[in-house]
């Protein structure tokens, strides 16, 4: 078995806080991303995972061992790195090869290992080039097969894609997860890009300052964010938020600009306890649509900029004096300068606390 657990795990350095009492379970087998923006704690975590950062507080397991002060070759893990990492005076055969050398395993075996690692990767037809001699994503598929043929416990990533261009991360997104579901190996992926996030992970823990703010699979992080944070963080376009206030008497609505938002009945009672109220309203670009007239849940708008990119037109908006954006079909007709009214499901808002940013429930 080779599940994970971050028991309180707490990294300093100087006054800064890396690592801020996490605590985290990993399954055997599951593919784990922690995903944040830049400085938030997600490499440090994991180079305390591989011994490369010592912790100053708490426990990491592995299984059911205790490998907080185990030197790294002890720890039973590969780790894939942000560059390639491939050694240029070495073919790609002798590169994979590299960790099963370092061991002294016998020839024959290596031999055996690098040939499986090279058709997982759909490298065979390369083993004799040079790094030199080879494209960027074929580079980390060799960096990527160096760690697999190790046969080690778990696997490490730290943002392996984040050097390739568009269309090779989307390739390479591919080969991920195919690799993963043929060598079920325990894996810990981080990343800044939420939409690799979303692609590969059976869960995503979102990282902010150090810690772990929501831990959930993939379309419930999308769907119910737990703050405005994570729902700002995740989605391309990200989420939308309209300042709002909860009306003072009747039946509980929010009134956004000259708009006045009825909540579903689930959401009724957390909104009647906040009479008067600010509130941030939620929405994600995809869950508006065109309406022809003022109706039930509907929202004045007055289109800014109209982006047609193939698959559906985005729309810069201003509601209520707040900049949106808005995703409709690619044969919606609109324009710059338009004003619309935009209508929405209920059960698609999200609301948000205006003063912490957490989502109501």
């Amino acid at each position: 078995m080779a599940g994970i657990k971050f028991d309180s795990v707490r990294r300093v350095f100087g006054k800064t806080v890396a690592s801020n009492d996490v605590s985290l379970e990993i399954k055997d087998g599951e593919f784990m991303v922690l995903l944040g923006p830049s400085g938030c704690g997600k490499t440090t975590l994991l180079r305390c995972l591989a011994g490369l950062e010592r912790v100053d507080g708490g426990r990491i397991y592995i299984g059911d061992r205790d490998v907080t002060d185990l030197a790294p070759r002890d720890r039973k893990l590969a780790m894939v790195f942000q560059s390639y990492a491939v050694f240029p005076h070495l073919t790609v055969f002798d590169n994979i090869a590299f960790g099963l050398k370092m061991q002294g395993r016998p020839k024959d075996e290596i031999k055996r290992r690098v040939q499986e690692g090279a058709e997982l990767l759909q490298l065979q037809d390369y083993l004799a080039r040079y790094p030199a001699q080879l494209s960027g994503g074929q580079r980390q598929r060799v960096a990527v097969a160096r760690g697999i043929v190790m046969q080690a416990q778990v696997l490490l990533m730290d943002e392996p894609l984040s050097n390739l261009d568009a269309l090779l991360r989307l390739q390479m997104r591919a080969e991920l997860k195919r690799l993963h579901a043929e060598i079920k190996a325990t894996t810990i992926y981080v990343t800044h890009d939420q939409v690799e996030a979303l692609s590969l992970g059976d869960r995503i823990a979102v990282m902010k300052s150090g810690r772990i703010v929501q831990c959930d699979v993939p379309m419930n992080i999308y769907d119910d964010p737990a703050s405005v944070f994570v729902g700002g963080f995740i989605g391309t376009p990200p989420m939308n938020f309209l300042k709002g206030v909860v009306s003072a008497e009747g039946a509980p609505q929010v009134v956004v600009g000259e708009s006045r938002i009825a909540p579903t009945p689930a959401q009724t009672p957390a909104l009647a306890a906040r009479r008067g109220q600010p509130i941030l309203l939620g929405i994600r670009p995809e869950n508006l649509a065109f309406a022809s007239s003022a109706q039930r849940n509907t929202l004045r708008g007055h289109v800014v900029v109209v982006e047609p990119l193939g698959s559906h037109k985005l729309l810069t908006m201003q509601v209520s004096g707040e900049t949106i954006k808005v995703s409709v079909p690619p044969d919606q007709s609109v324009a710059s300068g338009n004003d619309v009214w935009l209508h929405f499901d209920a059960d698609k808002i999200r609301w948000m606390d205006a003063g912490s940013g957490d989502t109501i429930h």
